[in-house]
């Protein structure tokens, strides 16, 4: 089947920036080493039950290719194997899997090493690893041919540590080219019927994010994007839950200079959004720019649900060196490594400039 044209998108390195011009530009994952994420699951294994939990390091590969190595491994249907969220391929990843524990034999996971998959630690579960069921992920990150002025970067490093960045989707969520963007558009409008469960879960993710980006887009171009409004839906940092604030006093606007609250943006479902006033109009004239996609998100069973404006990155590490700049940072479930970095500076993959 020919794939449907794109809609308009904004590619990451064109959206809007909170800090000012990039400080140059470097290259990203030339080799996985220079991409290395460690999850953070956020809670120990039971050490019982009927299921495992592994702890897996993988080079150059991606999650979902894993996963269903490590089920034909151990001789488990798929549907039986969980993880709590997907990694870059172009890397050096640790996350953890879980699977219905195997009654008749104990796998021989080292021979899945020559494949770039290391089952470094087994640990008894009860239950199966949901998407979702993680607290962060921490990030050492190469980028080479990039020398910014030691001035300059340490500068920027404390403007991001003390205001924080836009909390942009990265555009990993749309797949290359925005072709997933692509695919939901026509699904809303029927040119694609019965896709696996799977592919129609990231064009939606997808959709959603698309929305949430541009509104973010348009918040921080007026200037708004870390203050709160009248009708705002506002985040209490370091968790999921927001309330809306239909009036904003002092103590709303000190609590989010103070980098306790946040301004939220739309996860676009069924019902409407539940901002208000001139925050509302920004909004539904952001999904409106998307014929069919509001409906076509509700008719697929999403729920309206919102997410933070603003992502904290307070322990943003760095370090020159001959090859480039090394970044370190932890960031929560959910954010992308790309919205720290495109404060910092613009990239290429690998060789490409």
């Amino acid at each position: 089947m020919t794939d449907p044209a794109a809609p308009t998108w904004t590619t990451a390195h064109a959206l809007p920036r909170a800090h000012g011009a990039p400080l140059g530009t470097g290259r990203l994952r030339v080799e996985p080493a220079d991409f290395v994420v460690e999850e953070i699951l956020g809670f120990p294994p039971d050490g019982d039950g009927e299921h495992l939990l592994l702890w897996v390091r993988k080079t150059d590969q991606n999650t979902e290719w894993v996963a269903g190595r490590l089920a034909e491994t151990a001789g488990v249907a798929q549907k039986d194997l969980g993880y709590a969220g997907l990694k870059d391929r172009r890397a050096v990843t640790s996350q953890w899997f879980s699977l219905a524990r195997p009654r008749d034999r104990e796998p021989d996971w080292s021979a899945l090493a020559v494949e770039g998959i290391e089952v470094l630690e087994v640990h008894p579960h009860r239950r199966k690893l949901r998407r979702g069921a993680l607290a962060g992920n921490r990030f050492r990150i190469r980028v080479r041919d990039w020398a910014p002025g030691p001035d300059r970067l340490a500068e920027r490093i404390t403007a991001i540590r003390t205001l924080g960045v836009p909390n942009y989707f990265g555009e990993q969520r749309f797949g290359r080219n925005g072709a997933n963007l692509a695919r939901a558009d026509a699904l809303f409008h029927g040119a694609i019927r019965r896709p696996s469960r799977h592919q129609q879960g990231l064009w939606l993710s997808a959709a959603r994010s698309q929305v949430f980006n541009q509104v973010l887009a348009a918040r921080l171009t007026r200037g708004d994007w870390d203050q709160p409004l009248p009708g705002d839906c506002l985040n209490l940092d370091g968790s999921h839950s927001w309330f809306p604030a239909d009036t904003i006093d002092d103590t709303l606007r000190g609590r989010t200079a103070r980098l306790d609250l946040h301004p939220t943006g739309p996860l676009w479902g069924r019902g409407d959004p539940p901002s208000q006033g001139e925050v509302r109009a920004l909004e539904d004239a952001v999904a409106a720019a998307h014929p069919g996609w509001p409906a076509g998100l509700a008719r697929f069973g999403l729920e309206q649900d919102r997410r933070a404006l603003r992502l904290l990155v307070p322990d943003l590490g760095w370090d020159l060196t001959d090859r480039g700049c090394e970044l370190a940072f932890e960031l929560p479930a959910g954010a992308y490594a790309t919205a720290v970095l495109r404060e910092l500076m613009d990239w290429g993959q690998g060789g490409e400039d």
